[in-house]
């Protein structure tokens, strides 16, 4: 019989579902159970796409004897990290501060009232390496707490942690000015921890961290420093190269186990191919690569083929795993590239892959990029043209052979945060590539997450679709600081792409929702949760941008546009008071921040303000538009018409300061630049306005 999790929409809960321990999830039932019963608690937090939590319930939740175990000693709590970040950061802070690390499986001990005492992460179902077996653990665990003497030691040892994370929460506003002194900085810290061979931050393991990059772009733009782009871009050509990246499929795992970029860690979230495919587009803008346009067009096509619902929302991630291995779905034996493409094909793409008879990883092929194009093409006798080409034919070729194999599974809840990003990252790219099928994707995308989890007032955290137990979709959870925050950003993105209103009003709402909620008038910061919220140890506040922007970071920095658009200075103003209480964390740890530094890159730099009145739909129009989207501008706001041109001139547009008194020029479609307070004549000519622009 399944367990109380198969109530649940999170794929992660429901992989739980026929284990024999008796989960509970997160809630006032598990709680008041263990304190009727005088059980401690055991909370276990993981995701779906997480190999070690697969395993953990491999050798322990799946066994019968260890089950019961914990069914006896303990009330079990089962928590996906992805739905409740609020109860994830929280527990890993009080697991840090008593193991000095952390990770997921994340495994907590604690008292009926919630109180951590013991924790850590994987476990083993036997004595390895030098960690306990779980079932000697859980009754080591339970011995403690039920003797008088060591319950003490315990409840002591409780307190002092949740002091540690209640430190950790407080607010310390910096009195110091919020310059761009930080962004130098910060690059400097950068450059010492590159490795200008293979890219990337220090060794291994290796994480893309597309915030550092997005920053040492604008350090480049604002200052000219060509260390700080040739960080950008080698980090971006080794990756593109690497077996972290799908060289068929298209899409980035999540990171590199090794300093090179060939092994991955096979899953694939959603979170980083959004934040990568607008890096991608920005290295793009910025150099021309056509490399990184290609990686830009492959990612963003994935996502559209693997990781979207038929209904708009995007999935969240696809396991590591396949057949209970990693990565077995995604890496080649020489002889099954022989046979999907013959002898002489095969010989091309053995050639550009890097494949081998004896493998790059456990006796197969990761499929990379180990010489440039060019050198291929010359021991092959080819043109580089040809190579692409059939690159380009064997890549499709084996994607088909791969599409029937047994795939990784699917973690198919769609969560608004991460579905902000990539709706950011399709409109982005759309309007720069001018791909108006990216563009529809993006708009269906944001009219599903505010048809379907926007309830009235309330923005809520997770949809999933019905399964076969269930006729209905639920949408549940309310959601957090950093899904306001992102589906604000997203809606911008996505006005500055189409000009219609509804997205640019959308965003409004939602952002003065999250100043309601979330904003602390007293202490002058955003809370990660809502001042509706369940009573938690610690209202929490992350500060720090982990694999995704801190909640704070992102509505600072879309605060700060909204403010342009608006004209409205109190968005200014919270964004600039959340940004003291994290300046000293910019200072002293750039690399946890680097989404709050590009903030203040926003903050110092005057926004160059280009308005297009006219028809949408005039080739006139888009022409403007054309040279207003090229380059790489990052503090370039893009404002107007989304219709025809009415009879006076002026079109449909959005309350903004940016519109009034806009009128088009002899009836044509016409550009305003503004920058520094200050206006240039209005334009009418591509040449003209790009003339301005520079």
């Amino acid at each position: 019989m399944p367990n109380r999790l198969a109530n649940e929409t999170s794929p992660y809960l429901l992989q739980h579902q026929h284990n024999p321990v008796d989960w509970y999830p997160w809630g006032e039932e598990a709680f008041e159970l263990a304190r009727s019963t005088n059980r401690p608690i055991m909370l276990s937090v993981g995701y779906s796409a997480c190999h070690w939590c697969h395993v953990m319930e491999r050798e322990s939740f799946e066994n019968e004897e260890i089950a019961a175990l914990m069914n006896r000693l303990f009330v079990n709590i089962k928590v996906d990290r992805e739905e409740r970040p609020d109860v994830d950061s929280i527990y890993m802070s009080a697991v840090q501060a008593m193991t000095g690390h952390g990770g997921w499986p994340m495994t907590v001990f604690m008292a009926p009232d919630g109180k951590p005492f013991f924790g850590g992460t994987y476990f083993p179902n036997e004595d390895r390496g030098g960690l306990p077996a779980f079932p000697r653990l859980l009754a080591a665990v339970s011995d403690a707490y039920h003797d008088p003497e060591r319950k003490d030691q315990l409840l002591s040892t409780s307190s002092n942690v949740v002091g540690r994370i209640e430190s950790m929460a407080a607010v310390r506003q910096s009195q110091e000015p919020l310059t761009l002194d930080i962004v130098d900085t910060a690059a400097l810290a950068f450059q010492r921890e590159f490795d200008p061979q293979n890219g990337g931050m220090g060794m291994q393991p290796k994480f893309p961290q597309p915030m550092d990059y997005e920053m040492l772009l604008r350090h480049w733009k604002r200052t000219g420093d060509e260390n700080s782009l040739n960080m950008v871009v080698t980090t971006l050509t080794k990756m593109a190269r690497g077996g972290i990246y799908d060289q068929i499929g298209g899409g980035f795992a999540r990171y590199s186990t090794d300093t090179f970029w060939l092994v991955p860690h096979f899953e694939k979230m959603l979170y980083d191919n959004a934040q990568l495919a607008s890096l991608f587009l920005h290295a793009w803008q910025a150099t021309g690569n056509p490399l990184f346009k290609k990686v830009v067009e492959e990612t963003l096509t994935y996502v559209q083929r693997e990781m979207t619902h038929a209904d708009g929302g995007f999935y969240s991630a696809q396991d590591a795993d396949s057949e209970g291995e990693e990565g077995k779905f995604y890496v080649w034996l020489q002889q099954e590239i022989d046979a999907v493409l013959g002898s002489e094909q095969g010989r091309v793409a053995r050639a550009f892959w890097g494949v081998t008879r004896k493998g790059n990883f456990e006796g197969k092929n990761i499929l990379n990029v180990p010489r440039e194009p060019v050198e291929v093409a010359a021991e092959l006798e080819i043109s580089e043209e040809e190579l692409g080409r059939q690159v380009t034919d064997a890549a499709a070729k084996l994607y088909e052979a791969r599409s029937k194999r047994i795939w990784p599974g699917l973690d198919d809840k769609v969560l608004t945060s991460w579905n902000g990003l990539m709706m950011k990252a399709f409109a982005e790219c759309g309007a720069a590539f001018g791909r108006q099928d990216w563009i529809d994707t993006a708009r269906k995308n944001a009219g599903f997450l505010l048809d379907t989890l926007h309830s009235g007032s309330r923005l809520l955290r997770t949809w999933k679709a019905a399964g076969r137990e269930s006729e209905e979709t639920k949408a549940h959870l309310n959601g957090y600081l950093e899904d306001y925050s992102m589906l604000t950003d997203g809606l911008l993105a996505l006005y500055e792409a189409t000009f219609e209103p509804r997205w640019f009003d959308a965003a409004r709402q939602i952002a003065d929702e999250m100043i309601e909620l979330f904003w602390s008038f007293d202490d002058a910061v955003f809370y990660d949760t809502g001042s509706d919220h369940e009573q938690l140890l610690v209202r929490p506040r992350d500060i720090f941008d982990n694999a995704i922007p801190s909640g704070s970071s992102t509505a600072a920095g879309a605060l700060l546009r909204l403010a342009v658009f608006t004209g409205d200075p109190a968005y200014h103003r919270t964004a600039a008071a959340s940004m003291r209480a994290a300046r000293d964390m910019m200072v002293s740890a750039p690399q946890g921040t680097a989404h709050w530094i590009n903030a203040v890159d926003i903050y110092n730099t005057t926004a160059q303000e280009v308005v297009i009145v006219g028809d949408v739909s005039d080739e006139a129009t888009q022409a403007l538009l054309r040279v207003a989207r090229s380059g790489y501008s990052p503090n370039r706001l893009l404002a107007g018409t989304d219709g025809q041109a009415s009879a006076d001139g002026h079109g449909k547009s959005i309350d903004s300061p940016l519109l009034e008194d806009r009128p088009q020029l002899d009836g044509k479609p016409t550009a305003f630049v503004c920058e520094n307070y200050a206006c240039q004549l209005p334009v009418t000519d591509p040449s003209a306005l790009a003339d301005q622009l520079a």
